[in-house]
């Protein structure tokens, strides 16, 4: 029997009369020749780099090292593969530690962060944090008293008013610029895509400026936002709001996207089965894009969660549980930007923990859309 190595030439033929057994090569197969290919050529890639850095040229830095190694040890790797695997597996290679080296440069920022706010923020963290609130805390008060009970509850409060507001909003928009295409739909792309650029800063000032600060002076408007409970006065609905005008332009470009990926043939059959477009779209395009939906709304919450600027101007913060939304409440990056201000180390320390749990509530939230995104594919199939 005889093993023939295909790569970027043709088998060739054998003349014993055995049979010839292929043997291909996988562009994804891992084997000890590639591991050791790239290991050689990170070594020889950091040798040229030393010599030509430090004794053949007065540069010298580190990152300008660590690049010049990274190009140089690319450099090898694709010369080696290319004598022995040929040109296009020599470009694939290089292509996959380039998209791979992009990866670990975007990974490891994260992680460092992630390291550095759980360093800081496991100092201050305890059950306490979770059951109890800085109503009856002081600025000298160590930092394992008190806790974020109350912008815990103000921010799933006031995200969920925003959930309320801007999801349904949102893809029945991208169902008007996908599925209708009215003549509406050129203007209406082109406000939600100046709204995706507004700072949150100035969503906060247009709440503030028609709710918050509403005296009825703006004519029909203002008369009828002045009839409104929360007229007035801070809120959490006030927080809410100018958090939905963040989320919406995020929920409807994302849901037009996933739309987009709904294949054509299941609207012309339902089309050609008699059902008419709302109908189409209702029973047939919604459902096989909802995994992309709930992608597009965790998208929007994870934009607007960590806001601080907008509830600056519209829920104020408030040191006391507060669940009644018509009122004054507090939240989590309220309550992080307040004790992050204080000079005394036991406020800053409490701080660091309600980023950590801001980072925490994102990642279970991402965690449940994915977990119940799963289970409704396996349903569906």
């Amino acid at each position: 029997m005889t093993v023939v190595d295909v790569r970027d030439h043709d088998a060739p033929t054998v003349a014993t009369g055995a049979p010839a057994v292929v043997e291909r090569i996988r562009p994804r197969a891992l084997r000890p020749l590639d591991v050791g290919l790239f290991a050689g050529s990170v070594v020889a890639g950091g040798a040229l780099a030393w010599l030509v850095f430090f004794r053949l040229t007065p540069m010298g830095g580190g990152l300008g090292f660590v690049l010049g190694w990274w190009v140089a040890s690319l450099f090898v790797y694709r010369t080696v593969v290319h004598r022995h695997l040929g040109r296009q597996a020599a470009t694939d290679r290089v292509m996959a530690v380039v998209v791979g080296s992009a990866a670990v440069g975007l990974f490891v920022p994260l992680v460092l962060i992630l390291f550095f706010v759980l360093q800081k923020g496991i100092t201050a963290l305890n059950w306490g944090f979770f059951t109890e609130t800085l109503e009856f805390t002081g600025p000298l008060s160590p930092a394992d008293e008190g806790g974020a009970l109350h912008a815990i509850v103000g921010t799933l409060q006031q995200v969920g008013i925003a959930v309320v507001c801007s999801v349904p909003l949102g893809i029945m928009t991208a169902v008007y610029l996908n599925e209708v295409r009215g003549r509406l739909r050129r203007p209406l792309r082109a406000v939600v895509e100046a709204m995706s650029g507004v700072p949150s800063i100035v969503a906060g000032l247009f709440v503030y400026a028609m709710i918050v600060a509403n005296s009825g002076s703006i004519p029909v408007i203002g008369t009828v936002v002045s009839w409104l409970p929360f007229s007035g006065r801070f809120s959490g609905v006030a927080a809410g709001l100018a958090l939905s005008v963040l989320m919406l332009p995020t929920v409807t470009r994302t849901a037009e996207e996933m739309l987009r990926l709904v294949p054509g043939g299941l609207r012309e059959a339902s089309l050609a089965l008699g059902a008419p477009e709302w109908r189409t779209a209702l029973r047939v395009v919604l459902p096989t894009a909802r995994i992309g939906l709930v992608t597009a709304v965790i998208l929007g919450v994870a934009r607007a969660i960590g806001e601080t600027a907008p509830l600056l101007l519209t829920a104020f913060g408030s040191a006391s549980l507060e669940t009644n939304p018509l009122e004054e409440q507090s939240s989590l990056p309220l309550f992080v930007y307040q004790q992050i201000r204080s000079p005394e180390q036991a406020q800053i320390d409490r701080a660091w923990t309600g980023a950590l749990v801001l980072i925490l509530m994102v990642l279970i939230l991402f965690s449940l859309a994915r977990f119940f995104g799963a289970r409704s594919k396996v349903a569906r199939r």
